[in-house]
């Protein structure tokens, strides 16, 4: 008996645990655990309403923990944490269980299983909050001073940003030029505004700021240090290195264009090009569109070459790149307004002209584009006939009737790629996805986080956007930065790794296997062992395992902590 007095509070969640979980079984089978003083279910725990109950608890029947069993704690674990710091508990001395995600929406078919399940991990989390220690945030002073890598139109705008706040920017540039894609260009979707003048006007905005500094042919190869204080060696072409500490880090390395490969869609043949190549053509046009010296009069524009992939190509880029729809019938209107006697046709497995750019499309179809449907199962063949391109397509719109169309050019409508990185995700150890962009923690809730603490993703690194979706990424990332750096401190979660200098005899497993360089070898008494700097340490828990000695354990996560919640999970219901 460990004398706690805890209260546990089940949430029905509005039905969508109730309807699935019998709540009030699960309430009267965990009520009489050891040390569980109140026992309590609501319709929804998160509300004003709820949490106040709690608070009058904790404060009237001296409650020293607390168990909530509602959804998955990615949504509200902060709540409940603010809900014990309120009532004067710690706020380490509180656990969520996921009764949603983890129980009631995964067993929908099985009311009584879900319910026995219910009952064990309610006394999963009594186990573990049972054995919680109170923990106090890490606190670090911050620098105000923040890295942007990539001087493309979210790194110019993340900029911008940061400086009306006062913040001083330091922007990296590993090309000789800045503006990215978007220098290339003039009209782009959907405001018809120059992609050229965007960025001049970026230019010369951070030019009148004393606070932006700006480097081009400069990379980023050594950060050491962590969130609020990181130590940054740059290195320029000419092999000069430059060292600054900033207080976070904005990484904005855009995209490349997908280079098909010699034969995909008829790369190669003469007369086939690829969207960003066909976005400059109209770009030079001065009354008529000329290519290899002669006036085009048909163009045909296949979609999803690059994006949408079958899984049986090698590296397939299953995503789509969701601004290429958007950008090629925007394209398209261009050549309209050029030459409206020019026939265009447009080879679509999906229209994705999303939100308001759906008003492209009509336009596109008022000005006379045609739109055929292929599916993926019939690609069209394109071939060279006679000093011209021939494109053979299943027409799905006409129950697949086989067209012929004889082509001046065909454009390859294509997506986004992400940029080689490899060199950057050694040095600040982000983590991509499926896709080989950068993953963020939660694409809702946290967009623009990453699992390094300081290090935060924008723009196209992250994911295909289109230019105003950039700007919003990057304002946000920015957003964040000043949020960390402006009040001068940041606190980290404790949950953080503890060596237990007696059972430590230094063997260095727990530092071979560390992902984040959090652990040093130092003198202690008559013999070396492992200390693990809680700054740096993100709390995965990789050291405990391998130590011979079991003399690494993890805060909020202790060995006694796990061996009481598998105790209780086995239990009979």
């Amino acid at each position: 008996m460990s004398n706690r007095r805890l209260g546990v509070y089940i949430c029905h969640c509005g039905g969508n645990i109730s309807d699935y979980v019998d709540v009030d079984r699960i309430r009267d089978a965990i009520k009489d655990e050891p040390d569980v003083i109140e026992t309590k279910t609501t319709m929804f725990t998160c509300s004003d309403a709820a949490q106040q109950e709690i608070v009058n608890d904790i404060k009237e029947k001296n409650l020293d923990g607390i168990v909530v069993a509602s959804c998955s704690p990615k949504l509200h674990l902060f709540t409940f944490r603010d809900v014990a710091k309120r009532a004067g508990l710690n706020q380490y001395q509180y656990i969520q269980v996921n009764l949603r995600e983890q129980d009631s929406w995964a067993h929908t078919d099985d009311k009584e299983g879900a319910t026995k399940k219910g009952i064990r991990l309610l006394r999963n989390g009594i186990a573990k909050v049972r054995l919680t220690e109170p923990l106090n945030p890490i606190k670090v002073e911050t620098v105000p001073r923040v890295l942007i890598i990539g001087a493309g139109i979210a790194g110019l705008r993340a900029a911008i940003g940061l400086s009306d706040l006062g913040i001083e920017v330091h922007i990296i540039e590993k090309s000789p030029a800045v503006g990215g894609w978007m220098i290339k260009f003039e009209k782009i979707y959907p405001h018809d505004r120059n992609g050229k003048k965007i960025v001049e006007n970026f230019i010369a905005e951070i030019k009148k700021r004393d606070n932006i500094f700006l480097y081009t042919n400069t990379e980023i190869v050594e950060k050491s240090g962590s969130l609020g204080n990181f130590s940054i060696k740059l290195k320029t072409r000419d092999k000069d290195e430059l060292s600054i500490n900033v207080g976070s880090i904005i990484v904005a390395t855009g995209f490349n264009a997908y280079q098909p490969q010699t034969g995909e869609f008829g790369y190669g043949i003469d007369n086939v090009i690829t969207l960003p190549e066909f976005k400059e053509l109209i770009d030079k046009s001065n009354g008529k569109i000329i290519y290899n010296n002669r006036e085009i009069n048909n163009i045909v524009y296949i979609y999803c070459v690059g994006s949408r992939q079958q899984p049986t190509t090698e590296n397939a880029n299953k995503y789509c790149s969701s601004y290429c729809c958007n950008a090629v019938i925007h394209s398209s209107i261009l050549v309209s307004e050029i030459n409206p006697k020019i026939h265009q046709f447009h080879l679509y497995r999906d229209i994705r002209t999303y939100g308001k750019y759906e008003i492209l499309y009509e336009e596109a179809c008022k000005k006379g584009s045609v739109f055929i449907e292929y599916n993926e199962a019939n690609l069209p063949i394109i071939e060279k006939s006679d000093g011209k391109v021939k494109v053979l397509v299943k027409d799905m719109l006409t129950e697949g009737e086989e067209l012929e169309i004889n082509s001046d050019l065909v454009v390859l409508v294509t997506g986004m790629v992400p940029r080689e990185n490899k060199k950057l995700i050694d040095v600040l150890k982000l983590p991509v996805g499926l896709d080989k962009f950068f993953n963020e923690i939660h694409p809702k809730l946290r967009p623009v986080e990453t699992v390094v603490d300081g290090v935060f993703i924008s723009g196209t690194s992250q994911s295909p956007k289109n230019s105003s979706e950039s700007v919003a990424s990057a304002l946000a990332a920015a957003a964040k930065s000043a949020s960390l750096l402006m009040k001068g401190y940041v606190e980290l979660e404790p949950v953080v790794a503890t060596i237990y200098p007696d059972l430590c005899s230094w063997c260095g497993l727990c530092l071979e296997v560390c992902p984040y360089d959090a652990i040093t070898r130092e003198k202690y008494a008559d013999k070396e062992i492992a200390v693990v700097s809680n700054i740096l340490c993100k709390g995965c828990g990789a050291c405990v395992p391998v130590c011979p000695y079991d003399a690494v354990d993890l805060k909020y996560y202790t060995d006694r902590q796990v061996k009481a919640m598998i105790d209780a999970l086995a239990q009979e219901v």
